[in-house]
């Protein structure tokens, strides 16, 4: 009999024991209600106590959390209609405060993100979406924060993922890239065809002021063209010998218009014996 009651009390107490007893890991903080009040003190990690029937613990993950922020619709300040998401990191960091002032503070940092990422898309332009998005994360991270620090959340970064465009919107920026690819290269090839217009004109005035120079040139260009496999090979007429030729020229017909020609003989005169 006696070892009967003394069984039910142990069991009891097991009972009892299991009842009172919770397990708080690392990351995590407890909180204790008695009798719907907020204690105090808060749980750390480990095994905590609690009275059975009047004190209700509720744990608080300290982690940093990762909530995507789902695709939203919006129209950008340049009139394009286009599709953003984007990704949320946050931390609790007043466990009392994200567990008393609010009733789902996931849920809530979640909807607020979410209209802050609709405000941001109508005040921003297309460009600022595709390469300035550092500048618009953090005007997100602010307007996310603002609020979620009065429920004890602490925002760590929030980051823009993906800018999904329309269609039209892809081909219309592919031709206004390739048509800004096709202006530098033209530009590329006038300003290379202007720089080679410069040496050309100084080697050109290089071989007038030294004829030497531009024999060398074509005995070169003959070395290039006899280097070829080519069955014809074609030498190019010197032009000083061109010119050497017209002043030849021209002096023999004034020497021969300040001598003379001697005139002809009149019909019946004889020639002197």
């Amino acid at each position: 009999m006696i070892l009967d009651i003394v069984r039910g009390v142990l069991g009891l107490a097991v009972v009892g024991l299991g009842a009172s007893a919770r397990v708080i890991k690392q990351f995590e903080q407890g909180i204790v209600f008695r009798f719907g009040r907020v204690r105090e003190q808060l749980r750390g990690p480990g095994l905590t106590m609690l009275v059975p029937g009047v004190d209700r613990l509720r744990k608080v993950n300290l982690q940093i959390v990762t909530l995507p922020i789902p695709a939203q619709d919006g129209i950008t300040r340049d009139n394009v209609t286009l599709r953003v998401d984007a990704v949320v990191y946050f931390k609790v960091v007043d466990p009392v405060r994200a567990v008393v002032n609010v009733e789902d503070y996931r849920f809530a940092i979640l909807q607020v993100a979410q209209t802050s990422l609709r405000s941001i898309i109508g005040k921003s332009e297309l460009d600022d979406l595709l390469s300035n998005r550092e500048r618009l994360n953090q005007g997100l991270e602010l307007m996310i924060d603002t609020p979620a620090l009065g429920w004890g959340v602490d925002i760590d970064r929030v980051e823009i993922k993906d800018v999904a465009l329309p269609e039209g919107m892809k081909r219309s920026m592919s031709r206004q890239a390739e048509a800004e690819r096709e202006r530098r290269a033209r530009i590329i090839t006038a300003d290379g065809e202007l720089q080679a217009s410069v040496k050309l004109s100084q080697a050109a005035e290089t071989m007038e002021n030294t004829p030497a120079a531009l024999q060398l040139r074509l005995l070169q260009t003959i070395v290039e063209v006899a280097a070829e496999k080519n069955s014809t090979l074609v030498l190019p007429f010197p032009v000083e010998l061109l010119r050497f030729l017209e002043k030849s020229s021209d002096a023999l017909d004034r020497r021969a218009a300040q001598v003379g020609d001697p005139e002809p003989n009149k019909p019946g005169e004889q020639l002197p014996g």
